[in-house]
């Protein structure tokens, strides 16, 4: 019997209380927005595992076309909360990390938007130039501007 095979990456979800804030910050770090949405029904809630789900999605994609990011903003059931600030090393923290042409010029915009650098913008040797900052709902977005 023939093995299937992983075809792609289709997305990456994130859930937030503020949407128009984080559609705003993503935007302003490069992502297009796709479209937005509210998704409810029985097949929802059959996906998920929860009741009576009514949960607002913008899809964001990246400027090649490759990635997306799918925005969750739950009007019910509310969204639980996890710790904020919670440290890089926690167990199944999530962090998404992006790839931008200058970051010094970058950087500037996101703190702007309200985005915290985590610590230090350090280079990797000779290859990246990196950065951790927290953006919308405490997430960590990373930053790598590679050198070559």
């Amino acid at each position: 019997m023939k093995k299937s095979k992983l075809l792609e990456m289709n997305n990456m979800g994130i859930v937030v209380n503020d949407l128009p804030a984080a559609i705003v910050f993503f935007e302003e770090l490069g992502l297009e927005l796709e479209g937005e949405a509210t998704v409810e029904g029985p097949w929802v809630d059959r996906l998920i595992a929860l009741d009576d789900v009514r949960c607002d999605i913008a899809m964001m994609r990246t400027p090649d076309g490759h990635s997306r990011l799918e925005i969750s903003k739950f009007q019910n059931p509310t969204a639980t909360s996890i710790e904020l600030n919670a440290p890089v090393n926690r167990l199944g923290y999530l962090r998404i990390m992006f790839g931008v042409e200058d970051l010094k010029e970058v950087l500037p915009r996101l703190q702007a938007r309200g985005a915290e650098l985590v610590g230090e913008v350090v280079q990797y040797e000779d290859i990246y130039l990196l950065c951790y900052v927290r953006g919308p709902e405490g997430i960590i977005i990373g930053l790598a501007e590679s050198l070559r």
